[in-house]
């Protein structure tokens, strides 16, 4: 049985990997006074993340009542795993690679500890296929974008997790700056244009106007890239069989056209060289739709 919500509040976070997404973990982890151990084997690097970290606190939240963001090498390892909840791992996107670290992971963290991977590219079902962990039930996916800029976090487990652990990730993710609905809510907008029902642009201003988001999802999805939201979706799909295949086919019909969002110059919406967007015109969402 895991510790209640009141005794994780005052337990730490260990981030492994202190590159750019592990660095604003640890900003997003600390922000409500709670300390985070952030491990990274490049002592440079790890210097430049808690600069990284107190710039963004200065910049972001002056007089926020943040925790300390402490550095250390891997030697450290076993005793930061022992004074947290969670532990995320930010490690570069090689499957082998994170497998390993998962297993070591299973192999030092307390039982209580919960094992979250950042990974855009592998769900944990991947990530624990053909390991023989402790106890996989505590292992899940905790994927963010680009914090603290955008919150949005996607929480998701394997056959054998444990439900209590997404719910308690749900909350404590909540409790720190990050929406972890966004799953949902990106996929409920893109069927509701695959369904014709509205376009990107006109769903995004019914979230800003009514909501009072700063962006709409078909902007964050942009922003992310087309692409990675439907590798994501497609990860998804081969874990839910309740996930439609109209999100998926909308986002496909995007990606045929070469229109992977900002980077590329068009997604939903049009780029050029200014920060400023454009929507598509009705007449090339048609013909994207139609494709």
């Amino acid at each position: 049985m895991h510790a209640t919500i009141a005794r994780l509040v005052r337990s730490s976070v260990t981030v492994l990997g202190a590159g750019s997404q592990g660095r604003r973990l640890a900003y997003m982890w600390s922000s409500r006074g709670n300390d985070v151990h952030l491990i990274d084997g490049k002592p440079s690097q790890l210097q430049e993340s808690v600069e990284n970290v107190n710039q963004l606190r200065s910049q972001l939240d002056p007089n926020g009542n943040f925790g300390k963001v402490r550095a250390h090498s891997p030697d450290f390892m076993r005793a930061a795993l022992s004074e947290s909840w969670l532990v995320v791992e930010c490690i570069p996107e090689r499957l082998r690679l994170k497998q390993e670290v998962m297993a070591q992971l299973d192999d030092l963290a307390p039982e209580k500890t919960i094992i979250a991977s950042n990974s855009s590219s592998y769900p944990c079902s991947e990530l624990v296929s053909g390991l023989s962990l402790k106890n996989a039930k505590r292992v899940l996916s905790a994927h963010t974008y680009w914090p603290p800029e955008t919150t949005v976090i996607e929480i998701m487990g394997h056959e054998s997790t444990d439900p209590s652990l997404i719910r308690t990730m749900m909350e404590r993710c909540a409790a720190h700056g990050f929406s972890p609905i966004w799953a949902a809510i990106k996929r409920e907008a893109l069927l509701t244009a695959a369904e014709g029902a509205g376009t990107p642009e006109e769903i995004d201003a019914i979230f800003r106007g009514v909501l009072k988001t700063e962006k709409g999802p078909f902007e964050l999805m942009d922003i992310v890239g087309l692409d990675v939201v439907f590798d994501i979706e497609q990860h998804y799909a081969a874990a839910r069989r309740d996930i439609p295949e109209q999100p998926r086919s909308y986002l496909a019909s995007y990606l045929e056209k070469g229109h992977l969002g900002a980077k590329s110059g068009q997604g939903f919406y049009r780029y050029d060289s200014s920060p400023s967007m454009q929507p598509a015109s009705h007449q090339e969402i048609a013909s994207t739709t139609a494709a």
